[in-house]
C-alpha cells in the first residue's frame, strides 16, 4: 500500500491537478492500493485565515472578496478537467455550500468581534474540504475510481485547537473501518489533510506540516509500505541550492537526520509530522510533483553508510545571549536558573553551549525573542550581577547557526578537523559550537556575513568529489 500526500503547490492550478492525476495513475500501476492525502490549493489557507482575522477586526470586504476569488479558483480547475456536466455541477453545488458556510462564519466573527482558536480551525480547514472533492472528481475524469473522505470522520484528536494531536487508537479504528472497504472495492480514497475532529466531532487542525502529519497517521494506521510526500523540490538536498549551486539530492536519509535538518531550518519534513510513520518504521519518500522521474529522497529508520556528512543547513536571524562571569565557577544552580528564566518568557532556544570552566553559558535564540530573554535573565540573576559573580548578560546580534548533519559521523574520526580546516582556510571565525553525545549534528555559530561562505566551504570539504563526478 502507498500513501501519497500532495502539498499546496502540487494542487495549485489546473496543470498541477493534471500532473497529480498522472502520478496517482502511475502509483496504482505499481500498487493497486493507493490512498491520497491532499492539502488545500496553494494560497487558499492563507486567504481563509486573513479573511477571518479581518472580520474579527471589523472588516467585511476581505471575506466577501475571498468567497468570490476562491469560487473562481476552484471552478477554473473543475471547468477545465471535469468533462462530465453532472459531475461538474455536483462539485459546483458542493463548493458553493462550503463558501456559503465560510461567509456565514465570517459574518458571525464580524458581529462578535472575536476569532477564537476553535473558530479559526473551522475556517482554516475549509481549503482541504474544497480541494479533496475536486481532486477526487478530477481523478474520476481520468478514469480512476476515487472517493473523497473528510478526515474529520477518521482522525480523532485532542482539543488543542490550532495544533491538535491525534489519539491513535480510535483514529486507527476509524481509518481502517472507513478506508479499507474503499480500497477493497478498488477505489482511491482522497483524504483531506491538515484537519481532524475531537471525539465529540468538533473541528480541529493539526498545525504546521498538518497534511504531512495526516499522511503519516493514515500510513501508520493502514501499515503502508511507503508514505510519499509530493512537493515542489527534488527531495532533500545537501545544502540550499541558492547558496551552494553544486548541492545535490540525497538518495537516503535517516529519521534522525531528517529531524535534525528540519530543526535547523532546512525545509524538509517536520519531526512531529512524521512521528506516526517513524514509530511504525514506514519509509517516507520526498519527491517532486513537477519532476516525478527526477531524483527523490527516501527517509528510512537506520543509517546505511558510515563516516558521512549528509547535509549542511543554516538558521539565520538569531541572537547569541551570553551569561558570563568568573564568579559562576562552582556555583550550583546558575544554569538551572538561566534556563528557567528563558523558559518563563516562552523563548525558543536553538542551541546551548557552556564552557568547561563554567565561566559562561550562551544561548542562541531568535532575534525577536532576544529582548525578553535578556530582561528575564537580568531580573533572575540580579543579585549575582550586583555582586559581580556574573559580569554581564551580553547579546551578540546577527548570528547564524550552521549545522553539519549526518548519522554516519558517529564515532568517525576527522569530521570536526575537516570542518574547522575548511573554515580556517576561509578565515571564518567560529563564535561558539555544540555537539550532542549522539554525534549526529555539529552546530557552529558564525556571523551573518560569514554564514553563506561557511556553508559553501563545508559543503566543498565533504562533497567536492561528488560535484566533480557529476560534471
Amino acid at each position: 500500500m502507498l500513501v501519497l500526500k500532495f502539498g499546496g503547490t502540487s494542487v495549485g492550478n489546473t496543470q498541477a491537478f493534471a500532473q497529480v492525476a498522472q502520478i496517482v495513475a502511475h502509483a496504482r500501476a505499481q500498487d493497486p492500493n493507493v490512498v491520497v492525502v491532499t492539502s488545500a490549493m496553494s494560497g487558499v489557507t492563507n486567504t481563509l485565515i486573513h479573511a477571518a482575522r479581518s472580520a474579527a477586526e471589523g472588516y467585511e470586504q476581505p471575506y466577501r472578496e475571498a468567497r468570490s476569488d476562491l469560487l473562481l479558483k476552484h471552478q477554473l480547475v473543475a471547468g477545465q478537467l471535469i468533462d462530465d456536466g453532472v459531475e461538474r455541477a455536483a462539485y459546483g453545488r458542493l463548493i458553493d455550500d462550503r463558501l456559503r458556510s465560510f461567509e456565514r462564519l465570517c459574518q458571525s466573527i464580524h458581529v462578535l468581534g472575536e476569532l477564537t482558536a476553535r473558530g479559526l480551525d473551522v475556517v482554516s480547514g475549509l481549503g482541504e474540504r474544497m480541494a479533496a472533492p475536486l481532486l477526487a472528481a478530477v481523478l474520476r475524469a481520468q478514469g480512476i475510481d476515487a472517493e473523497w473522505v473528510d478526515a474529520a470522520e477518521i482522525v480523532v484528536t485532542d482539543d488543542s485547537f490550532g495544533s491538535a494531536s491525534p489519539v491513535m487508537e480510535p483514529t486507527c479504528a476509524h481509518t481502517t473501518a472507513r478506508l479499507r472497504p474503499l480500497l477493497d472495492a478498488g477505489k482511491v480514497p482522497v483524504v483531506t489533510g491538515f484537519v481532524g475532529a475531537t471525539a465529540d466531532g468538533i473541528a480541529t487542525t493539526l498545525g504546521r506540516g498538518g497534511s504531512d502529519y495526516s499522511a503519516a497517521i493514515v500510513g501508520a494506521c493502514l501499515n503502508a509500505n511507503e508514505v510519499q510526500i509530493w512537493t515542489d523540490v527534488n527531495g532533500v538536498l545537501t545544502a540550499d541550492p541558492r547558496i551552494v549551486p553544486t548541492a545535490h539530492t540525497l538518495p537516503e536519509l535517516t529519521y534522525i537526520e531528517a529531524s535534525e535538518l528540519a530543526y535547523f531550518g532546512a525545509k524538509v519534513l517536520h519531526p512531529k509530522t512524521i512521528l506516526p510513520a517513524v514509530e511504525a518504521r514506514i519509509p517516507i519518500r520526498v519527491a517532486n510533483t513537477f519532476d516525478p522521474a527526477g531524483p527523490s529522497t527516501l527517509v528510512v529508520p537506520d543509517v546505511t553508510d558510515e563516516g558521512s556528512v549528509k547535509a549542511i543547513t543554516a538558521i539565520k536571524h538569531l541572537t547569541l545571549v551570553n551569561v558570563e562571569g568568573r564568579g559562576m565557577i562552582g556555583v550550583p544552580g546558575i544554569a538551572a536558573r538561566t534556563f528557567k528564566a528563558v523558559a518563563e518568557v516562552g523563548a525558543n532556544v536553538l542551541m546551548i553551549s557552556q564552557s568547561s570552566s563554567e565561566q559562561s553559558i550562551c544561548l542562541a535564540v531568535p532575534e525577536a525573542d532576544a529582548p525578553a530573554v535578556i530582561s528575564a535573565l537580568q531580573k533572575e540573576l540580579e543579585r549575582e550581577l550586583s555582586r559581580h559573580f556574573i559580569d554581564q548578560v551580553r547579546a551578540m546580534h546577527n548570528i547564524v547557526i550552521v549545522a553539519v548533519v549526518g548519522a554516519g559521523m558517529r564515532g568517525t574520526p576527522g569530521i570536526s578537523g575537516r570542518i574547522f580546516t575548511a573554515l580556517g582556510e576561509a578565515r571564518i571565525n567560529v563564535i561558539a559550537l555544540a555537539q550532542g553525545s549522539s554525534e549526529v549534528n555539529i552546530s557552529l555559530v558564525v556571523t551573518e556575513e560569514d554564514a553563506d561562505e561557511a556553508v559553501r566551504r563545508i559543503h566543498e570539504a565533504f562533497f567536492a568529489k561528488a560535484a566533480a563526478s557529476s560534471l
